[in-house]
């Protein structure tokens, strides 16, 4: 298959497309690095490379138009939670990026898109685990307001033009490539330099951790499953873990002589539970997720040589 992955150069997206390169795909990324970062970008006879940012339609159109892609994975969006409160109308762009990619995935035939959505289309959760048709949808960040208008978009235009979608509502992830943007890695960093963890509030925030194998394998299961067409599926892993637990859990893998420090709570967009119920998801992947203590073990490994 010929497939686009825009955002290219971050985590998610540039392990998917290791994955995709070894199974003999050809691959195109196209990123603006405000969140990804060179050094991800796979080195592979079959992957191109384009800096460019999908939300300017000239850009963009040159890339898709050149090619005839099978598939494209829109996974550019802006991330983070600090940084997405600090630049809430960059956030308001991402908007123009589902319109070029839809309308030129139309123009040009391509089978499906493939979009990465977030757990945060939930908002503070009024019930849990948190499940794809019945849970309500509570946006209330720009952030989350417009992952959701980006699934309302890969429906219109299912709708009007018949243009097939599988929308992705991802769950923390994470993995070796991950920045320290996040939790997870951030939390790693410091222990290994056995420096202070901070943790807001009394770290009773729960949050679900997937190992990005087990993402990528269910995401590539939906890009070869017709039944995966036209639906949602939560990606994510249902093991409740809280703030707290994951600190002393790193603290102690790590043999690290970190200190846990505690700040006031956050004011807004960090909401206090979150857990998908991966139904879905277990079909796609067929077989087990990978145990949270064995994920991080293998990004010690993997980054660290433990």
């Amino acid at each position: 298959m010929n497939i686009l992955i825009t955002g290219g150069a971050g985590f998610v997206p540039s392990s998917l497309a290791d994955k995709l390169l070894a199974q003999n795909h050809s691959v195109t990324l196209i990123d603006n690095f405000i969140t990804g970062y060179k050094h991800n970008i796979p080195t592979h006879q079959n992957c191109t490379f384009i800096e460019g940012n999908v939300n300017d339609f000239e850009t963009v159109a040159k890339v898709i138009r050149s090619e005839q892609f099978d598939y494209i994975f829109h996974y550019a969006a802006l991330v983070g939670v600090q940084r997405t409160l600090d630049n809430p109308i960059m956030v308001l762009d991402d908007i123009n990026g589902f319109q070029h990619i839809l309308k030129l995935a139309v123009e040009t035939k391509v089978k499906r898109v493939f979009y990465s959505s977030s757990s945060e289309v939930y908002g503070e959760p009024v019930h849990l685990p948190q499940h794809e048709e019945t849970t309500p949808l509570n946006s209330r960040l720009p952030y989350a307001i417009v992952k959701n208008v980006g699934e309302s978009y890969l429906r219109s235009y299912q709708q009007a033009f018949g243009l097939d979608y599988t929308i992705f509502r991802f769950f923390n992830t994470y993995g070796p490539k991950q920045s320290q943007d996040f939790v997870m890695s951030k939390f790693i960093q410091l222990a290994m330099e056995n420096k202070d963890i901070t943790v807001y509030g009394d770290g009773s925030q729960t949050r679900t951790f997937c190992y990005i194998d087990d993402n990528l394998d269910a995401c590539i299961s939906a890009m070869n499953s017709e039944i995966a067409k036209n639906d949602t599926f939560n990606i994510g892993n249902d093991t409740i873990v809280t703030i707290l637990e994951l600190a002393q859990t790193i603290i102690e893998l790590t043999g690290s002589s970190s200190k846990i420090v505690h700040l006031p709570p956050l004011p807004e967009g960090d909401m206090t539970r979150r857990q998908p119920d991966i139904t879905k998801m277990k079909t796609l992947l067929n077989r087990e997720l990978t145990p949270f203590r064995e994920g991080i073990q293998r990004i010690l490994v993997a980054k660290y040589g433990f």
